[in-house]
C-alpha cells in the first residue's frame, strides 16, 4: 500500500512523516550541506528534540528521504528478477525500470549533489548506509543484471552479452537523462533532449538496448 493510500497518520508517525517531507523540500532547494536539523524541525513544525526522537542525525534523515520520498527505484529493481520469463517480457519490465530510474535520479540529484563536494560527508554517508543496512547505489545495476541473467538462461536474451555491462548501459542512460532534465530546467534548446518525453526516452532506450540483446530470430 502506498503512503498516500494508507490510513491517515497520527502521533509520532505523523511527526516523522512531516520531518521527512520538510527535509525533502529543503534538501531539494538548498542541498544536503546547507540544510540543518534546526531548519528541518522549523519547516516540519516541531522541535529539534522531537526530530531527534525519530532520527539520529541529518545523514539518517537524508537516507530515509531517498528511500521513502523519492520514486522507489530500489523496490522496482528488487522485484525484477522474480518476473523473468513472464508474459510481459524484457521490453515491458525494462521500460518500467527506465521510467522509475529517471524520476528517481531527477529527484535525488539536487539532494545528493553536495555529498560529492565533501569527501568527509561522503564517507559519513557511506558509513550510515552500512549502519542502517541500506543498499548502496551499486544495487541498481546488480539487481538489473540478475534479471538479465535470468532472461539469458531462458533464451530470451542472447548469451553473448555481459548482463552487467547491459545493466550499466540502461542505468547510465537514465542517470544522464535526469542530469540533462535538471541542467536545462524546462529551457532545453531544440534537439537537446531526444527523445523529448520521458516515456519516449524509456521506450526508445530500451528498444535500442534490446536490439543488441535479442537472440537471432527472436520476436
Amino acid at each position: 500500500m502506498t503512503r498516500d493510500a494508507a490510513a491517515p497518520l497520527t502521533g509520532g508517525a505523523l511527526t516523522r512523516s512531516r520531518i521527512l517531507d520538510a527535509a525533502a523540500t529543503l534538501m531539494t532547494a538548498v542541498g544536503l550541506t546547507h540544510t540543518t536539523t534546526k531548519q528541518i524541525a522549523r519547516e516540519a513544525g516541531c522541535s529539534e528534540a522531537a526530530l531527534y526522537k525519530h532520527f539520529r542525525n541529518k545523514e539518517e534523515i537524508f537516507v530515509r528521504v531517498l528511500h521513502e520520498r523519492a520514486p522507489q527505484l530500489s523496490d522496482a529493481l528488487e522485484r525484477l528478477p522474480r518476473h523473468a520469463g513472464d508474459e510481459r517480457g524484457p521490453a515491458g519490465h525494462l521500460t518500467e525500470v527506465a521510467l522509475v530510474a529517471v524520476r528517481f535520479y531527477r529527484r535525488a540529484f539536487p539532494i545528493a549533489a553536495s555529498l560529492f563536494a565533501s569527501p568527509e560527508l561522503l564517507a559519513t554517508h557511506r558509513r550510515r548506509l552500512h549502519e542502517l543496512g541500506t543498499a548502496g547505489p551499486q544495487n541498481a545495476t546488480q539487481h538489473l543484471a540478475a534479471y538479465l541473467e535470468a532472461e539469458q538462461a531462458l533464451g530470451r536474451i542472447t548469451a553473448g552479452v555481459d548482463p552487467h555491462a547491459a545493466a550499466l548501459l540502461l542505468i547510465g542512460a537514465c542517470f544522464h537523462r535526469a542530469f540533462l532534465d535538471l541542467f536545462f530546467d524546462s529551457e532545453a534548446p531544440p534537439g537537446a533532449l531526444r527523445p523529448e518525453s520521458e516515456e519516449e526516452f524509456a521506450t526508445e532506450t530500451v528498444r535500442a538496448l534490446l536490439d543488441g540483446l535479442r537472440p537471432p530470430g527472436a520476436p
